[in-house]
C-alpha cells in the first residue's frame, strides 16, 4: 500500500499544492512553522477521519478562506482509490467521489501508523492515553470496534446524566438496570478486542524490543488490566458501585478505566523507566503495530514520521530505519537527512514546495 499523490486546497497554510510521492521514503524538510506537519496531518485526516492535533475544524481552514479540501490518491495490491475531505462548518468525506454518510466508513481504507514526539506521553501520561493508543490501533483493522466503542460512550454519557438526576431529583434507581445491561454487553465485546490485540503485541514485543536496544538483558512484558472479562462480571461490578456512582454522579467502573502496563525487568516503565526506556518502549509498540496491521490486511501500512527522527539517538535511528525497509515512509524534519534507500526529498517554505 502506498499514497501516490496528495492535493491540498486552503488547508492550514497551503493555498494550493499537489505532491507526488515515492513508493519508498519521502523526506519533507524545512524550518519550523513552514507546513511540514500539515502534510502528515492531511494524510492522517483522510485515513482516520480526524486530525491528531486540533479538535477545532475551523483551524484546518486557511485564514480568510471559507472551506478546505484534501484529496489523497492511493494504491493497494488489488485496487486504486481516492479519499477526499471537504471542510467548512463540518467535515464531509468522499470515497472515489461517493459521499460517505458516516466518518467511520472512511477509517481503514488507507492504513497508517504515525510516530510523533508526543507519543512519549503514551508512557508518561495516565491510562486514558494508553487506551486511546489501543483504540487507534484497533479501529482501522476492525471496523466493528468503532461502532461498539461509540455505542459504549453514548450509554456511559446517558447513564452519568441519569445518575445526576437520581441524586438531584430523586428519580427511580431501578431504571439504571437498563443501562447496566447495555454497558455490560458492550464491555464484553470491547474487552475481547483489546485483549486479543494486546495478546498479539505480547507475542511480538520481546523480539521487537531486542531489535532496537543494545542491552539484550532487558526483559519486556505487557499486561492488559481490566476489572472484568465477561458480561456477567461487568454487570456485577456496576451493581457493586451503584450507590457510590449515584453519590458522585458518574460511572466509576467499566471498560473506560482499563489500562495497559509495560514492564522492563519487572518494573513498571511508566513509573520507574528512564526517558530513554520510555521512548524505546513506544518505538517497540509502534513497530509491533506495523507488523500486526500487515498480518491483518496482508499489506504494509504507510508510516508517518512527524519530526520523530530527532527523538532518536544515532544507534536507535539506524536500527529503526533497518526495520522499516520496503514500506512507504513519509518523514518530516528540520534538516535534510541522508538515507541510502531510494527516497524523494521536498523542501517546504511557507506552505509551498520550493524544491523537489
Amino acid at each position: 500500500m502506498y499514497i501516490k499523490k496528495i492535493k491540498l486546497k486552503n488547508f492550514r497554510n497551503y493555498s494550493e499544492q499537489e505532491i507526488e510521492l515515492s513508493e519508498n521514503i519521502n523526506i519533507i524538510y524545512g524550518d519550523n512553522a513552514q507546513g511540514k506537519t500539515n502534510i502528515i496531518e492531511a494524510i492522517f485526516l483522510c485515513a482516520m477521519g480526524k486530525s491528531f492535533r486540533d479538535k477545532k475544524e475551523k483551524d484546518l481552514i486557511k485564514f480568510n478562506e471559507s472551506f478546505s479540501k484534501i484529496s489523497v490518491f492511493y494504491k493497494k495490491m488489488d485496487r486504486e482509490g481516492k479519499i477526499e475531505v471537504e471542510i467548512s462548518d463540518k467535515k464531509t468525506f468522499y470515497i472515489n467521489d461517493i459521499k460517505q454518510k458516516k466518518v467511520r466508513d472512511v477509517i481503514g481504507k488507507i492504513n497508517v501508523v504515525i510516530f510523533t514526539p508526543d507519543d512519549i506521553e503514551i508512557m508518561k501520561e495516565g491510562p486514558q492515553r494508553r487506551r486511546k493508543f489501543l483504540d487507534m490501533m484497533i479501529s482501522p483493522i476492525k471496523p466493528k470496534y468503532i461502532s461498539i466503542l461509540s455505542e459504549y460512550n453514548k450509554i456511559i454519557e446517558q447513564r452519568n446524566e441519569y445518575l445526576k438526576q437520581i441524586n438531584i431529583e430523586n428519580k427511580e434507581r431501578n431504571i439504571l438496570d437498563i443501562w447496566d445491561e447495555q454497558l455490560s454487553a458492550c464491555s464484553e465485546e470491547i474487552y475481547k478486542y483489546r485483549k486479543d490485540y494486546t495478546d498479539k503485541i505480547r507475542e511480538k514485543i520481546e523480539y521487537t524490543h531486542n531489535l532496537i536496544v543494545e542491552d539484550k538483558k532487558e526483559e519486556i512484558k505487557i499486561k492488559y488490566i481490566s476489572n472484568g472479562d465477561s458480561k456477567e462480571k461487568f454487570l456485577e461490578n456496576l451493581k457493586k458501585t451503584r450507590e457510590l456512582d449515584i453519590k458522585r454522579g458518574f460511572t466509576q467502573t467499566g471498560i473506560h478505566r482499563d489500562d495497559i502496563i509495560i514492564y522492563i525487568n519487572g518494573k513498571q516503565v511508566s513509573i520507574f523507566g528512564s526517558q530513554g526506556q520510555q521512548r524505546t518502549v513506544v518505538l517497540t509498540l509502534k513497530l509491533c503495530e506495523i507488523n500486526i496491521v500487515k498480518e491483518e490486511i496482508g499489506e504494509d501500512p504507510i508510516l508517518l514520521l512527524d519530526d520523530f527522527m530527532s527523538e532518536l539517538d544515532g544507534k536507535r535511528k539506524k536500527r529503526f530505519l533497518e526495520n522499516i525497509k520496503g514500506k512507504q515512509v513519509i518523514i518530516t524534519c528540520t534538516d535534510r537527512i541522508k538515507i541510502k534507500n531510494d527516497s524523494k526529498v521536498f523542501l517546504i517554505e511557507k506552505g509551498k514546495i520550493v524544491r523537489e
